[in-house]
């Protein structure tokens, strides 16, 4: 091996057809046989001690996590808050897991997309649970209507209400709200399958905003989505920030938001930064343009999926529902409502939780024309469906292991509640 010194150059002998002098800044090594491979120094992403402390970060954080969602399927005393609950901690193992094994196979650029496909495909998710767990707080769409409709919108500037001076709540406000934030289930896993598709014809890069190339585009659907939701939820907030205000609020909406929200305007910033020569490239055929800023994305994130599962343990406690496991036992209780589920009983719960029914059903009621003027009022039911004056139309499901009925009312936004 012959080493290159640095700072100084070669200068080539009289008579040399060589003109130009080599610098030895440009090159780490070369090897004795004279070849022309040129390798540069590996980055910290490349190291071992990048994949070890993102790895305790990750581990970590999956310990903190898993034993909280195991503890509330364990004091499953809930069901219809704890599913959304479940959904959302599961926020922690994904990105913690799915940017890991992103920052191991750093070397190869093709890797990543795939990866964050995944992520892309269950924040969306994330986001819809987060207000779904909202509505069952104060008790479903009838319930938060009877509280707010008819009183006007006040004026703010920072909740972005400024445009909405003179109008009152409706049941049309609750729709936008559900509607900006499906959108968002859709819009997300879409745009992440366009990705891979034009990873896989060359034409996606990290970073580059040229226009032939997809990145400037897919990013400026990701923005218009993301803040349309983003939005969405600020105006909800906005207008049951006080019937909220005994669920401790502020905190779950900060780390959804911030997980989600946070991560990709940071992802975008690393990209950019990247582009304006601030992060180094690498200089490989494995490593394209992006690459590197899309790993140091991963290696911040396995870290923070620490911070985020100690945050999200506090957020979403399960003691709030150990106690309530507690006092239904002093009652007798033939059902999952009452008592804590058993070990055998967990695996059902978890598949229960998981199951995207409810997603599809909402779906169905928010978007389809014939729902519009209604509001949904989910019910649990012993004997036969309570009626009113012909203005319901009740849709039940079962709960998995339940005797009872869970029943969807929907009630014409004409009556009073």
């Amino acid at each position: 091996m012959m080493i290159v010194g640095t700072g100084v150059a070669s200068v080539p002998e009289l008579g040399s057809s060589a003109s130009t002098p080599v610098t030895a800044s440009n090159l780490s090594w070369l090897p004795e046989d004279g070849s022309p491979t040129v390798m540069e120094q590996p980055i910290f992403l490349m190291t071992t001690a990048a994949q070890a402390i993102s790895g305790f970060f990750v581990w970590t954080a999956l310990l903190i996590t898993c034993h909280q969602i195991y503890m509330h399927l364990r004091c499953y005393s809930c069901p219809n808050e704890q599913r959304y609950i479940v959904r959302i901690l599961f926020i922690v193992p994904i990105y913690a897991v799915d940017s890991w094994l992103s920052l191991l196979f750093f070397t190869n650029d093709q890797y990543y997309v795939y990866f964050g496909t995944v992520r892309d495909c269950y924040e969306a998710f994330v986001i819809y649970n987060f207000l779904s767990l909202c509505y069952e707080y104060l008790g479903g769409e009838s319930s938060i209507m009877s509280e707010i409709r008819g009183k006007p919108i006040e004026s703010s500037c920072m909740y972005g209400t400024c445009c909405l001076w003179g109008k009152t709540y409706s049941i049309g406000f609750l729709r936008f709200c559900k509607q900006a934030t499906l959108q968002f289930c859709v819009v997300k896993p879409l745009m992440a399958i366009i990705t891979v598709v034009l990873q896989a014809f060359g034409k996606y890069r990290d970073g580059d905003f040229d226009v032939t190339s997809g990145y400037l585009y897919v990013t400026i659907i990701y923005n218009i989505s993301v803040s349309l939701a983003l939005y969405a939820l600020f105006l909800f907030y906005f207008a049951t920030r006080e019937l909220l205000s005994p669920y401790s609020p502020v905190l779950k909406f900060f780390m959804v938001k911030s997980v989600i929200f946070l991560s990709f305007w940071q992802g975008m910033l690393l990209a950019i930064l990247e582009k304006c020569g601030t992060i180094p490239k690498i200089h490989s055929a494995n490593v394209s343009e992006g690459t590197v800023a899309a790993g140091y994305q991963d290696f911040i994130i396995c870290v923070e999926m620490f911070f985020a599962a100690i945050a999200l343990r506090h957020a979403f406690t399960y003691k709030v529902y150990a106690d309530k496991r507690l006092d239904a036992q002093a009652v007798p209780s033939y059902g999952p409502y009452g008592r804590c589920a058993p070990m055998k009983s967990i695996s059902s719960s978890l598949k229960e939780t998981m199951n995207p029914h409810d997603i599809v059903q909402d779906a169905i009621h928010n978007f389809s024309p014939a729902y519009q003027q209604y509001t949904q009022q989910s019910t649990l039911e012993h004997g036969p469906p309570w009626r009113n004056g012909g203005h319901i139309i009740s849709r039940s499901h079962s709960n998995s292991g339940a005797r009872d009925n869970e029943k969807t009312l929907l009630l014409s936004s004409d009556d009073e509640f």
